[in-house]
């Protein structure tokens, strides 16, 4: 049960030695990239709009950011920064620089205890959400989050760098394998030859698309695999409460645990981990790393993320969510994609090759559009493109102005 260096699409730390070929393929695009100024690209926010309105310091550009992933514009919630400007000024420091394990800042129980009952789990808040996963999939390899001893770790080819980064380490706790895009035949397989399995993914992909979460449900339900996904890039966006694609679709249990960052739909920044089984909070918070290093999340950050969970308990969360799927219908109508119809912020516009993505981003960003060229091994080899995060806060006037373009701009290259 091997894969082939084709089938994985991010490359890891212990990929790095034998990875030159991969190294070789994408150095030159992101030089290309960089030669067209699409990198490193310093901007003021003149109209304090931080997901629309940005000019480029050096030279004036003025252009909109297609891929920003604050979705429902949170990020520059006149409320949000309010909350992290007051917590600033009642804390009068950035953090307490002390391991989370021993002491917390009344400010951070309190983001705890509102996340927990606003996502109807507990949940255990970290620095990030690489953070999180770095310190608590390790313990899911070596058996200590659920019964069964070490899991064999199956990794989807597409699951988030952060977590495909942090292979090397589950592979002295057990066996690690790689598996195809929502595989699940395959997964089934890996199930019926070992009794202990955990499964690694995403829930919406920070490419496109989802977690084929049916099928997941019913092998944990069968096998009692074990999930471990990280939902960054729905939370907010999906549920009564903005608990996110997978949250919103199950029942938490002692084999489920969600990792999300709260810096992208939520606004803030940090990430918190929704744990399946309560029991695991003090474990974790003692065995997992990062988790109880003194890094955790900064001061300013727990103000506004405790003022954002006070939006997400509003109708305002409602409008905002509606703005976004009205956006993303729309954007569908004028540019479809193989994602259309999901519900779902994040689109590809796939053009195939690496140096044409990078010649349409080129000349989007000089016509006030930055969007974002992926390529190998961002994407797999073929399949170069741009992403686009749809927001609720972008006109619709704006969106029609960017598919015009982006039409004219791909007959023409």
């Amino acid at each position: 049960m091997t894969t082939t260096d084709e089938e994985q699409n991010i490359i890891g730390p212990h990929q790095y030695r034998n990875a030159e070929k991969m190294i070789r393929t994408a150095d030159p695009v992101w030089q290309a990239a960089a030669d067209h100024g699409l990198t490193g690209i310093r901007v003021d926010v003149p109209s304090g709009d931080a997901n629309n309105r940005l000019v480029d310091r050096e030279t004036g550009h003025e252009f909109v950011n297609m891929c920003s992933c604050g979705y429902l514009g949170l990020n520059h919630h006149p409320a949000v920064i309010e909350g992290a400007v007051a917590a600033l000024r009642e804390a009068g420091a950035t953090s307490l620089v002390t391991s989370t394990t021993r002491i917390r800042h009344q400010l951070l129980a309190r983001l705890e205890e509102e996340l927990s009952d606003l996502f109807g789990t507990q949940v255990l808040p970290g620095s990030s959400c690489s953070a999180l996963t770095a310190g608590i999939l390790p313990l899911v390899a070596s058996g200590h989050l659920a019964p069964g001893g070490p899991r064999v770790m199956v990794f989807d080819r597409f699951c988030h760098f952060c977590m495909s980064y942090v292979k090397p380490i589950c592979a002295e706790e057990s066996l690690v394998l790689t598996c195809g895009h929502n595989d699940l035949d395959y997964l089934e397989d890996v199930c019926r030859r070992y009794p202990s399995v955990a499964y690694v993914a995403d829930g919406a992909y920070s490419m496109g698309g989802a977690a084929a979460l049916d099928g997941l449900l019913d092998l944990q339900d069968r096998y009692g695999l074990f999930l471990f996904i990280d939902d960054s890039h729905s939370l907010s966006i999906v549920g009564e409460r903005g608990e996110g694609f997978v949250r919103s679709r199950l029942a938490m249990n002692p084999l489920t645990l969600i990792v999300t960052s709260l810096g992208k739909g939520f606004g803030t920044g940090g990430g918190v981990a929704m744990l399946g089984d309560p029991k695991t909070y003090g474990f974790l918070t003692r065995h997992a790393g990062p988790v109880g290093w003194s890094q955790n999340m900064a001061v300013p950050l727990v103000g506004a993320s405790l003022a954002s969970a006070a939006i997400h308990r509003s109708s305002e969360l409602r409008e905002l969510q509606r703005r976004l799927h009205d956006n993303v219908a729309y954007f569908d109508e004028l540019l479809p994609t193989s994602y259309a119809g999901n519900g779902l912020p994040v689109r590809r516009i796939t053009v195939g090759d690496a140096d044409r993505a990078v010649r349409l981003s080129a000349e989007l960003y000089r016509r006030g559009f930055y969007s974002s060229a992926v390529f190998f091994p961002i994407v797999p080899q073929g399949q170069a493109g741009l992403r686009i995060m749809i927001r609720a806060d972008i006109d619709q006037e704006v969106l029609a102005t960017f598919a015009d373009h982006v039409r004219e701009l791909t007959d023409a290259l």
